[in-house]
């Protein structure tokens, strides 16, 4: 099993309060209890089918396009990538142009939406699903969650 290191910050009040509850849970160090308080929060969010969070950054990813394959520049978060754009390409100037939402691992395009918030909030729903499913066959019908999606980025 690969190990990944953090450093958390605390107030000298939330060490306590942490090597407190970290020694109540019967864990060797503060640094086990924090990870298992993660993980617990993370569940939550998913069994309330609030979205994933995903981090978002500048990158380089490639897109079927109706011109063919290109590379497009635009912001990624695995599995995702969006760009300023449509399925008809990127454009020179910003008259009216749309994002894109794409599945990264297929280069295929998920939707194309008003805003880079709105492709970032439907990636986020979107995430539970891809991740489960791998992007070939779906556990749920994304359709909804598409539909609902395009009605609000109106």
């Amino acid at each position: 099993m690969k190990v990944a290191t953090f450093t958390v910050r605390a107030t000298e009040r939330q060490s306590a309060r942490w090597k407190q509850a970290a020694e109540a849970y019967g864990h060797a160090s503060v640094g086990t209890w924090l990870a298992e308080a993660a993980d617990a929060h993370l569940d939550g969010l998913r069994r309330a089918g609030r979205p994933v969070p995903l981090a978002w950054h500048k990158g380089r990813f490639t897109v079927h396009l109706e011109g063919g394959e290109t590379t497009v520049r635009g912001y990624v978060s695995p599995p995702f990538g969006a760009f300023y754009g449509s399925p008809a390409g990127v454009p020179s100037y910003r008259g009216g142009q749309r994002f894109t939402l794409v599945y990264i691992p297929q280069a295929r395009i998920v939707a194309t939406m008003r805003t880079l918030a709105h492709c970032k909030g439907l990636a986020s729903e979107l995430a539970r699903l891809w991740v489960r499913w791998g992007g070939n066959e779906p556990a749920e019908d994304p359709g909804p969650i598409l539909d609902r999606h395009r009605r609000e980025s109106l």
